[in-house]
């Protein structure tokens, strides 16, 4: 076996207090925030003069995070936050949720909004995708019975 576990997944975000905010509220815990620079940094990346600032957020379980990152330097470059559910790469994080629909209530109030609507997969599962902070799409998933 190769792979052990699966550490984090990165979102690069403009606004990282709003993001925090955001995926807080949503259940997952801050863990810590720091500045990421130096040559390692840049190695690991590939770019120079690398600056990042990131917060890491850790779901209730305890098996997965969430590492956001707002890039200081050097720019942003690209753009995927406005893509189609169909657009090749990254697609979204899904979450399961106790309750579909106060977190839909809760995670409104920082910004989110629903993609299509709610929707039910035969007796096992109510589903939805929502645009969180900054449009990310995010998956979530009400287990049922």
């Amino acid at each position: 076996m190769a792979v052990k576990r699966m550490d984090n997944v990165g979102i690069v975000v403009e606004d990282l207090d709003a993001a925090i905010e955001f995926f807080t509220e949503l259940g997952l815990e801050l863990e810590g925030r720091a500045l990421i620079e130096g040559d390692w940094a840049d190695g690991v990346t590939g770019l120079r003069a690398m600056r990042v600032e990131i917060a890491m957020l850790r779901t209730p379980d305890g098996h997965s995070r969430i590492e956001l990152s707002r890039f200081l330097a050097p720019p942003v470059v690209a753009d995927h936050r406005n893509a189609p559910v169909n657009a090749l790469g990254y697609l979204r994080v899904m979450f399961t949720v106790e309750d579909i629909d106060d977190t839909l209530a809760r995670v409104g109030k920082c910004g989110a909004e629903l993609v299509g609507e709610v929707v039910q997969y035969a007796d096992k599962y109510r589903l939805c995708y929502i645009r969180g902070p900054e449009r990310i799409l995010i998956g979530l998933a009400q287990e049922l019975g």
